[in-house]
């Protein structure tokens, strides 16, 4: 039986750089173009959500492929790799 997306995510290893985030959200520029709903939509860890018009980044879950990229106002986002020896680490194809 083959494994559910949620099954896939968990079989992936994280390791979140504490000190440097390597998603930062301009809060102001993302409200005035409406980017919430949209990086909410496409990302597939769930990694952003929408609360109090703010969006929230859980970036230690970032699976680093760039969607949120393409459909991001251009200054909305602030995304770079994380520094070596952190991020996500695909333990299954």
């Amino acid at each position: 039986m083959p494994l559910t997306v949620t099954e896939r995510l968990a079989a992936n290893r994280f390791e979140v750089d504490e000190e440097e985030p390597h998603i930062v959200v301009d809060q102001d520029l993302a409200r005035s173009t409406g980017a919430g709903p949209l990086l909410v939509a496409v990302c597939p860890a769930g990694v952003y959500s929408e609360r109090d018009d703010e969006i929230d980044v859980e970036y230690a879950a970032c699976l680093e492929c760039g969607t949120c990229l393409a459909v991001a106002p251009p200054g909305a986002l602030t995304w770079r790799y994380p520094r070596g020896g952190f991020g996500v680490s695909y333990r299954e194809g």
